[in-house]
């Protein structure tokens, strides 16, 4: 545990054994999170997809099992992202976009009901050459698409205008590779 950094934080235990889903309170806390701070998460369960939601915005993690099936996540800004200067709009995969392209597609997903939003942008980028940028518009912010994207190596921006997700997608070379 990083015992340089100071936490905030969130026990989430009891809205789980409420049955409720406390994932909108997590990004709620992540998002007010002062530069530099952490967030310690307690959850009836081990949150795996969490730590690749978080990886996305520029937080590592120590996991440490408590009893009970309890554990304790830390979360804490990743010092290697952040000193390359590499985090910008939530993506440690996304350069500044002043030097992006305009987008070569455009693609509206909102109506769409999951997982459809991630196959279709999957399959349009799959079909892009690298450099080039593609635009989604979604009805959520696409947790689920996005440590895709930075597995694929192609960098994204994003985030919400009103009660719409703007995504730009901009293809990398490592799905050439991965063909």
């Amino acid at each position: 545990m990083n015992k340089l950094i100071e936490y905030v934080e969130l026990d989430v235990r009891p809205i789980l054994r409420a049955g409720g889903e406390p994932f909108e309170k997590i990004m709620e806390a992540v998002a007010s999170l002062a530069p530099g701070k952490g967030l310690r998460l307690f959850a009836t369960f081990k949150p795996t997809p969490l730590f690749h939601v978080l990886g996305a915005k520029g937080y590592a993690h120590v996991e440490k099992p408590l009893e009970g099936g309890d554990w304790e996540i830390e979360f804490y800004p990743d010092g290697a992202a952040q000193a390359a200067g590499a985090v910008a709009n939530g993506s440690p995969q996304a350069a500044s976009g002043q030097d992006w392209p305009e987008p070569a597609h455009s693609m509206d997903v909102r109506e769409l009901d999951p997982p459809e939003p991630m196959v279709n942008i999957l399959a349009k980028i799959e079909g892009m050459a690298d450099g080039q940028v593609l635009s989604a518009l979604l009805n959520r912010e696409p947790l689920f698409l996005l440590p895709e994207l930075a597995k694929r190596g192609h960098q994204w921006r994003g985030g919400f205008e009103a009660d719409t997700y703007k995504l730009l997608v901009r293809v990398g070379a490592a799905h050439e590779e991965a063909a």
